[in-house]
Order: structure tokens, then C-alpha cells, then sequence
């Protein structure tokens, strides 16, 4: 076997798994789209290809969400399926043992979760951001106003940050040494260039102290002036207005607040959100592959498929609260999305290792 040429019950299995996965994720994702828009139908004053695009970044946020969910739950029904069917037991005749057919159900499950972290990178994890600028008739409200925050050993106040744009209106830096202001910087406007803003037309007021008092002031006036590097607008718009960062801007404001010595839970948290925590449904679709019954006359067809479903939503809800404790800082990003998956992935790979010769 070959990747450009599989062999058939690669094939046949991937095929099977593919077409269950795409299935079940299409259906969950659109029914929540559409129960999402039939709750929110009287807030929408829009018109009415605003309310399609509301349900096309719904149907995104709801894909996003739930391919995790899709991916355990289509492996539920495959291999329900297969062992209902007796080709189970047909492919156990022919020599393939649980190992090789989990592979091709693998495979497929790995391939889906790579290319949804993909996706996390682009502009799809702004979707409900989208979503909600459409359910407040906010269609064109991008500014974000009044921010305040902390830069190196300095303090920044925004009165306008546009982040279409990438402008600043009205900004102002001060340092602050004790009690004392040490100098400040207020620019009408600044623009971003890709890694750090362009304060221009700006004057620098420097505080001269004589005895611990104020003694006078020094003006400067600067053409432009570069300042808040690694700070991208859509970094300062989620950081201060809660919107949702995709992997690669979570990331860099990952190392952005660290550089600052600021907390970064709630970002390392979304960070995990992404990347970490949707791992779990690997490691169940294989639990659950070597666990699911093999043969029909050993099972409660209806028992099976409740406590298999009741498992995945028991584990996902659980992680879905544990990152919402992490992200609210009362517990460590790492203890509440890291650390399940972990033990999660060590006893999937106990199963793996372990149950090969379990025909049950």
C-alpha cells in the first residue's frame, strides 16, 4: 500500500468514514445555524441577504465548534454499522486486525482536524465576531472606543481604533515614574504598517522636576514617531474588547503579553480552545473503536449507541467548562486543557497497545 495507491479496505473504510463525518458535521452545523437564527429572528433589522450571510458565519462558528463532536460521533456509526452488517467479523476473517482497521478511520479523523486548525489561521475564526455586527444592525461599527493599557514601562490611551482601517485617532502615551509623569506623547492619528504604529504629527511634552517638584516643560514636536510594536489591530481589538483572536494572532499575543509581563490566561486558554483540546476526539475515536463491541450477537445495538454518545457529550462538556475555568483565570490554562487531553491521549494509547487480541 502506498499513499497514492491504498489498498481496498484503506479504501473502502476511509470512504465509508469520509462519507458518515461529512454527514453528521453538515447536519449538526446547519441545524444549529438555523435554531441559532430562528432565536435571534426579531433582533435581526436587516435585510434579507444580510440574514443569509448571518446564517452562512453561524454555520461557520457551529463547524468550528462541533467537527470535534462529528468526528467521534461518525466513527460511533461507522463501526456500529459495520459489526449490524457482520463486515466486521468479514474483515476479521480476512486477516485485518483492529490496528490496520482503525487506520484508514484515523487517518481521515487527523486529516479533518488538520485542515479545521488551518482554517483557526484565516478569517474563520472571526465568524461569530461577524455574526454579532449583523445582530446589532452594527454592519459598518468596526471602531473600537476609549482603550486604555499598558505598554513597556508606559501607559497608552486610544480614543478610536479602527481596526479596517488600521488607524488610531487621538492617541496618547505618558510614563509614569512614582508619582511623577516623565514625559508624554499625543498624536492626532497613527497608522500600522504591519508590525508597529506611526504616530504623526506628534508632540512630545518632556517633565522637568527640580526638588521633586514640576518645573517646566520641554515641547518637541516629531513628524512621526514609532511606537506599540507587535501590537496589530485586530491584537488590541480582542485583547480590550473581548472579540476572538485566530491561532496565528493568539499566538503572537501569546508572546506579546509575556513580553509585557502582563497575563495572558485568557489567551493562552483560546489558544488551546483551537488547537489542544479538539485532540480529545482522536483519542476517543480510538477508545471507542477498541471498545465497541465487534460482533453483533455481543451487543445492545440501542445500550451501545446511548452510552457511546452519552461519553462524548460527558467529555466534551467537561473540557468545554474546564476551558472555561482557564480562561477566567481560576485555574491554569494548562491544568484545565493540556493536562485531561493528556491523560486522555495516555489511556487511548493503553487501549490501543492493549486490547488487540480482545475480540470483544
Amino acid at each position: 500500500m502506498s499513499i497514492l495507491r491504498p489498498s481496498l479496505h484503506f479504501s473502502y473504510l476511509a470512504i465509508l468514514y469520509g462519507k458518515n463525518l461529512f454527514t453528521i458535521l453538515f447536519g449538526l452545523s446547519f441545524a444549529f445555524a438555523a435554531i441559532d437564527y430562528f432565536q435571534h429572528i426579531q433582533e435581526l433589522d436587516v435585510s434579507g441577504n444580510y440574514k443569509i450571510l448571518y446564517i452562512y458565519y453561524m454555520w461557520q462558528e457551529a463547524l468550528g465548534l462541533l467537527y470535534p463532536l462529528a468526528i467521534v460521533f461518525a466513527l460511533i456509526m461507522t463501526k456500529l454499522s459495520l459489526v449490524k452488517n457482520n463486515t466486521m467479523g468479514a474483515l476479521h476473517a480476512f486477516g485485518y486486525n483492529k490496528k490496520k482497521l482503525v487506520f484508514p478511520l484515523f487517518t481521515v479523523a487527523t486529516l479533518t482536524y488538520i485542515f479545521f486548525v488551518l482554517l483557526h489561521t484565516t478569517e474563520f475564526s472571526y465568524a461569530k465576531d461577524k455574526a454579532g455586527f449583523l445582530l446589532k444592525n452594527e454592519l459598518h461599527a468596526y471602531d473600537v472606543n476609549d482603550l486604555f493599557f499598558k505598554y513597556n514601562d508606559t501607559f497608552v490611551y486610544i480614543k478610536k481604533l479602527d481596526p479596517i482601517e488600521k488607524k488610531i485617532e487621538e492617541m496618547t502615551i505618558f510614563k509614569v515614574e512614582g508619582y511623577q509623569v516623565r514625559y508624554t506623547l499625543s498624536a492626532p492619528y497613527a497608522l500600522f504598517d504591519g508590525q508597529e504604529w506611526h504616530a504623526k504629527d506628534a508632540i512630545v511634552k518632556t517633565h522637568v522636576y527640580k526638588e521633586g517638584e514640576l518645573f517646566k516643560y520641554l515641547l518637541e514636536n516629531k513628524a512621526s514617531i514609532r511606537t506599540l510594536k507587535g501590537y496589530k489591530p485586530k491584537i488590541i481589538e480582542s485583547l480590550y474588547e473581548g472579540k476572538a483572536l485566530n491561532i496565528v494572532d493568539a499566538y503572537n499575543t501569546w508572546k506579546l503579553l509575556n513580553t509585557q509581563h502582563l497575563n495572558s490566561d485568557k489567551i493562552r486558554a483560546s489558544f488551546y480552545d483551537k488547537v489542544v483540546v479538539p485532540l480529545f476526539s482522536l483519542a476517543l475515536l480510538l477508545i471507542l473503536f477498541f471498545k465497541l463491541p465487534f460482533h453483533a450477537r455481543m451487543m445492545n445495538l440501542g445500550l451501545v449507541t446511548a452510552l457511546s454518545l452519552g461519553a462524548t457529550f460527558v467529555i466534551w462538556g467537561v473540557l468545554f467548562g474546564l476551558n472555561q475555568i482557564g480562561s477566567n483565570g481560576v485555574l491554569l490554562p494548562e491544568l484545565t486543557a493540556i493536562l485531561p487531553i493528556v491523560f486522555l491521549w495516555f489511556y487511548a494509547l493503553y487501549v490501543y497497545f492493549r486490547d488487540e487480541h480482545n475480540i470483544v
